[in-house]
């Protein structure tokens, strides 16, 4: 049986709000990677502090661009999304595992939830999906 419920529009600022909200988390996504493909001294540096050599943090900036890519991509953005996330989570275990300061561990962490705000905000399918009532 076909259900023929109409989903609300998403409104300019409700969209607006994601799309700055993605917009920052792909920009410090894209310098993060970047700076790690590029090794950086700095990001040389505070990754051997947590364990990365550095030819393993040349891949793992590969690979962050590669996710943020997915993201930016409307048709893959939650796909993107989900890697990100994956990203994220290594980089807080990295962060528990060496030691480090709490902010350290807490700033992966509220990237993560500012990219699945960013999408939710501005797409319906994911809000139907999971519904926040009061």
């Amino acid at each position: 049986m076909e259900t023929t419920t109409q989903e609300a529009p998403v409104s300019k600022g409700r969209l607006w709000t994601g799309y700055i909200i993605s917009g920052l988390v792909v920009l410090f996504m894209i310098f993060d990677g970047v700076t790690k493909v590029m090794k950086v001294p700095q990001v040389i540096q505070a990754s051997a502090k947590i364990g990365y050599n550095a030819t393993t943090v040349v891949g793992i900036g590969a690979t962050l661009l590669v996710c943020t890519a997915l993201y930016v991509i409307p048709r893959t953005s939650i796909f993107g999304a989900i890697l990100l996330t994956g990203y994220l989570g290594g980089a807080v275990d990295a962060n528990v595992h060496s030691g480090t300061a709490l902010f350290n561990i807490t700033f992966p962490m509220a990237f993560g939830v500012l990219a699945w705000l960013g999408i939710y905000l501005r797409d319906r399918r994911l809000r139907a999906l999971v519904p926040l009532r009061s």
